[in-house]
C-alpha cells in the first residue's frame, strides 16, 4: 500500500508492496522447512524456492511469528474465544488454519488484503482440499454448496462462511472497508483483536492514525497487535528504508517507526487506554527458552551482532481498550 509519493494511487507502487506479500510468504516457508516451527499449511500457498534464507532472517521470523502468536493466543484465552479476530494485510498467512488445528477458534476470524492477493488466496483454498475441508467443517449448514461448500461473493474477491472471511479491501478507504465488514456479520459488540504485520508503515501516518482511530471508536473492547520497523533514524534503519525504495516500496510512515515511544503514541493519541512495545530483540529474549536453544542449533550464526541490529528495527506494538473489563492491559509477554 505504499507509493512514490505517500499515497497515491500508483499501480506501480500498490505493486512493489503486494510483493512483499510473497517476501514474507517465501521466508516463512523457508524457515518452516528447516524446522524452526511447524507449519503443514503454508506449503499449500507457497511454494518451496531453492534460494536459502540467512539463519538470522529465519531467526527474525521465528520471533515474529512466535511474539503474535503469543498475544493473539493470549487474547482468544483471555476472552475464551467469544471474541472475533481481523487480520489487516493477512497476505498468505495460515493463522485460522492453525487456531482451527488447536480448537483455539474465535466466533469468526476475518482477512483483509488488497483484492489481487485475496483472489490468489481464494483460489488456493478452492483448489487445495487440505484448506478447503477445514473451511468446510466449520460451516453449521450444508445450504451454502456453492463451489466447494462455501459461500463465494464478489467476484471471487471475498469469500465468507460461518467462522472464516477473506475480504479484497484497500485500508486507505475508511469507507469502503467498514462497509465490507460489516455486510460480512462483524459484530462491533464482540471483543476483537486485530491483527497487522508490515502494514501501517506503508500508508501515512495520518492514514495509519485514522484506521486505528476508527477501531478505537468502533469497538468498545478491542485490542490491536502491530508488528512493524522501530528506531529507524540510525544508519542501519536508513539502509533498510533505501533497500525498500531501489524496489519502488516506499516507507509512507517510516516516521510513526522512530522509537517504541512513538509507535505507542499512535494508539494513545486515537482513543487507545492502554498501549505498550517491544523491540524483537527483547521479544527473542524472553520467548521460552528452551524452543530458542532449539531453534539456535538448526543453523550456524556467524554474526550475532547482525541478528541483534535487524532485531532491534523491528517491534510489537499493542494496545487494548476494555469496557467489558476482560484485563486486556494485563496481556503481555
Amino acid at each position: 500500500m505504499a507509493s512514490r509519493q505517500p499515497f497515491t494511487d500508483s499501480d506501480t507502487a500498490d505493486e512493489a508492496v503486494r510483493a512483499t506479500c510473497d517476501d514474507a510468504s517465501t521466508c516463512k516457508r523457508f524457515a518452516t522447512s528447516k524446522g524452526y516451527w511447524t507449519d503443514p499449511y503454508i506449503q499449500y500457498f507457497v511454494r518451496q524456492t531453492g534460494e536459502r534464507k540467512a539463519p538470522e532472517i529465519n531467526r527474525g521470523y521465528y520471533a515474529r511469528v512466535h511474539g503474535m502468536n503469543h498475544l493473539l493466543d493470549a487474547f482468544l484465552r483471555k476472552t475464551e474465544c467469544n471474541c472475533q479476530v481481523v487480520n489487516l494485510g493477512a497476505g498468505l498467512d495460515t493463522t485460522f488454519w492453525r487456531l482451527k488445528g488447536i480448537n483455539m477458534m474465535p466466533k469468526k476470524y476475518f482477512e483483509v488484503d488488497f483484492s489481487m492477493i485475496v483472489a490468489r488466496k481464494i483460489h488456493n483454498i478452492k483448489t487445495k482440499p487440505p484448506l478447503s475441508k477445514q473451511l468446510i467443517e466449520t460451516h453449521s449448514t450444508d445450504s451454502l454448496l456453492f463451489a466447494f461448500g462455501i459461500c463465494i461473493l464478489l467476484d471471487g474477491h471475498s469469500l465468507d462462511s460461518d467462522r472464516y472471511c477473506i475480504i479484497g479491501a484497500d485500508l486507505r478507504d475508511l469507507q469502503g472497508l467498514e462497509e465490507k465488514l460489516k455486510k460480512f456479520q462483524l459484530n462491533t459488540e464482540l471483543p476483537t483483536l486485530f491483527l497487522s504485520e508490515c502494514v501501517l508503515v506503508y500508508m501515512t501516518p495520518e492514514q495509519s492514525s485514522k484506521l486505528v482511530h476508527w477501531v478505537a471508536d468502533t469497538f468498545h473492547t478491542a485490542m490491536f497487535v502491530n508488528y512493524e520497523q522501530v528506531n529507524m533514524g540510525d544508519r542501519f534503519g536508513q539502509v533498510m528504508v533505501e533497500n525498500l525504495q531501489r524496489r519502488q516500496c516506499t516507507l509512507a510512515g517510516v516516521e510513526v517507526c522512530c522509537s517504541l515511544d512513538s509507535q505507542k503514541e499512535r494508539f494513545l493519541s486515537n482513543g487507545w487506554e492502554n498501549a505498550d512495545a517491544l523491540d524483537m530483540m527483547t521479544v527473542y529474549s524472553i520467548l521460552p527458552q528452551d524452543d530458542i536453544a532449539r531453534i539456535e542449533r538448526l543453523e550456524f550464526l556467524d554474526e550475532k551482532e547482525l541478528l541483534q541490529q535487524l532485531l532491534q528495527h523491528y517491534c510489537i506494538c499493542w494496545a487494548s481498550k476494555d469496557k467489558l473489563r476482560l484485563g486486556l492491559s494485563q496481556l503481555a509477554f
